[in-house]
């Protein structure tokens, strides 16, 4: 899992192979260490709900997406086009949250497919 942060957004990308575990019900974990105890990291899994929540915004960020909307993007794969969250945070500020998975693995793992075409029955 890949983690981009810049103020108030985070974007998340994973492959196809951390795609997989998320919809078999794994968590993503990533972290960073700083030496010694410190470090960061983001920890990801699916719940069945309908809203991106991040559930500690400690020294781990844990977040957890829609399984409904995962799975929606998964059927649609390879895409550039991922899904996007607004999570509201205790400081009346909030996170934009945008989800990829890495099209060119996609790409690799699916094959392309044209605009308009639709995957084999």
């Amino acid at each position: 899992m890949k983690v981009q942060l810049q103020r108030q957004s985070m974007r998340l990308r994973v492959d196809e192979e951390e795609l997989a575990a998320l919809l078999a019900g794994d968590s993503l974990e990533n972290l960073t260490r700083f030496g010694g105890t410190g470090g960061w990291g983001t920890a990801l899994s699916l719940h069945g709900g309908d809203q991106a929540v991040l559930l500690d915004g400690g020294t781990v960020c844990r977040l957890v997406l829609p399984r409904d909307a995962v799975q929606a993007l998964a059927a649609r794969l390879p895409s550039r086009d991922g899904l996007e969250f607004s999570i509201a945070l205790d400081d009346d500020s909030s996170l934009q949250l945008q989800f990829d998975v890495d099209v060119r693995d996609s790409m690799r793992q699916r094959g392309h497919q044209r605009r308009g075409q639709r995957p084999p029955p």
